[in-house]
């Protein structure tokens, strides 16, 4: 009976072995792809400033107003006034379209009449 309990609790930390080995395995794969991540989202980030320098650089009023004015025989561009500009109550917007009836009710005036202290000899 002893020897079946050595040999039960060998192959338990032998299988224990294999399993704590596969968990390294697996958690370093896991680090290293969590580490690959953040280089690729440090590097996004990097192109991101790059990309908006580019963009305050190429947006410069001083260079539009320069490419406006080579270019404006051929778009006709004008700057912009106020007056050019509408307003939100000047927006015609469409009308509610009616919605359907679906559950009438009928209405009577006789609850209307006794509420407000009318008969039907004054209303006549």
């Amino acid at each position: 009976m002893r020897t079946v309990m050595y040999i039960l609790t060998t192959i338990a930390v032998v299988g224990l072995a294999f399993w704590a080995y596969r968990e390294n395995y697996a958690t370093q794969q896991a680090l290293s792809d969590a580490d690959r991540l953040h280089a690729n989202i440090r590097a996004a980030h990097a192109r991101l400033a790059v990309l908006r320098a580019e963009w305050a650089f190429q947006n410069r009023p001083d260079r539009l107003r320069d490419l406006a004015d080579l270019n404006f025989d051929r778009l006709g561009l004008l700057p912009l006034h106020p007056g050019q500009f509408g307003q939100v109550d000047q927006v015609a917007y469409p009308p509610q379209p009616m919605l359907p009836i679906t559950d009438p009710v009928d209405v009577s005036t006789m609850n209307y009449e006794a509420l407000n202290g009318l008969s039907e000899e004054k209303v006549e």
